[in-house]
């Protein structure tokens, strides 16, 4: 409710003062962007909103299990912007069950008609255990076919552009200067806490995660105690591995100068015969301080990650 966002925005504010022109971004169902909860947000300092849109088909909507519809998302984004919000973003999700490629377009034209800063545009990703990854499984799934799949992700690429929204990221398309700030954080691989129910943090080299369930989380947090469920500490291998995933997502790439910094080691002495091999194939190409993925290496991404998981035997290297 207004009442209870209220109430959490001035407990954020009164425990984490935040820098002045710091992001603060606010998820929001499509369905839940009353005028009178949208106003609390902006005069609570939220000047940031993302939505999960997904699609503006409402047959694939319903499909895929969603409450909202495209009128009440439209609607949603004509209220934020009635109370002053100018930086928001929505996820589309192409590659889904019997979705066309004139049914992705037709949801790419109503998004560049918002004319919002920032778009998120991902492919399906079944998760195990889930309903859609059982059905899949026993072949009762009627999901695009991988070419089709590339024919939505070049289509995507290919709109955002001629909208002015530029590709910085796999996933991810702004007007310069709305990038999503805390998503270049995680991918730059640098430290975040964790507030809430389920959330993951990463500090001084240890992975984290909080208690999942709301009464777990509460009950350390009572006795003075951290409601930590997990943690793992991180290994050189691992935060060398990190750093090369989660940089080559983007498209500023990887540089050499900060991993030398961040690890005392030569980037072409530890990935020399992958990275030569990854030009040799199309897949990546230098830039005057490191590397960034080419227009191909754009759709096989996975694989190119992959490439860069540290062979056991190799640890002597550093």
């Amino acid at each position: 409710t207004p009442q209870q966002m209220e109430r959490l925005l001035d407990g954020i504010h009164q425990h984490l003062p935040l820098q002045k022109g710091a992001e603060f971004t606010m998820e929001l169902n499509p369905d839940d962007g009353t005028p009178e909860l949208l106003s609390v947000m902006k005069e609570g300092g939220v000047n940031r909103l993302s939505m999960g849109v997904q699609t503006f088909n409402n047959d694939l909507l319903k499909a895929i299990g969603r409450k909202h519809t495209k009128e009440t998302a439209i609607r949603t984004i004509e209220n934020a912007r009635k109370v002053g919000f100018e930086n928001m973003s929505i996820d589309l999700i192409f590659r889904l069950p019997k979705q066309t490629i004139a049914d992705f377009e037709e949801s790419l034209k109503m998004a560049m008609a918002l004319d919002l800063p920032h778009y998120s545009i991902y492919s399906l990703i079944l998760e195990q255990k889930t309903v859609f990854y059982n059905l899949m499984r026993q072949g009762k799934l009627p999901l695009p076919t991988q070419d089709e799949e590339a024919d939505m992700f070049e289509l995507a690429m290919k709109t955002m552009e001629e909208f002015g929204r530029h590709h910085y990221e796999i996933s991810n398309y702004a007007v310069p200067g709305y990038e999503s700030r805390h998503n270049l954080h995680y991918w730059k691989a640098d430290e975040y806490f964790a507030f809430g129910a389920g959330a993951h943090g990463y500090v001084n080299g240890v992975r984290y995660q909080n208690n999942g369930p709301i009464q777990h989380y509460l009950a350390p947090l009572r006795e003075g105690k951290l409601p930590i469920f997990s943690e793992t500490l991180l290994t050189k291998k691992q935060l060398i591995e990190e750093f090369m995933f989660l940089g080559l997502r983007k498209f500023s790439g990887v540089s050499k100068i900060e991993f030398m910094e961040r690890f005392g080691n030569s980037m072409d002495e530890i990935y020399s015969e992958v990275i030569q091999e990854l030009i040799e194939e199309g897949l990546l190409t230098t830039t005057s301080d490191g590397y960034v993925l080419t227009h191909q290496g754009k759709f096989l991404g996975n694989n190119v990650f992959q490439s860069f998981l540290i062979d056991e035997n190799q640890n002597e290297t550093f």
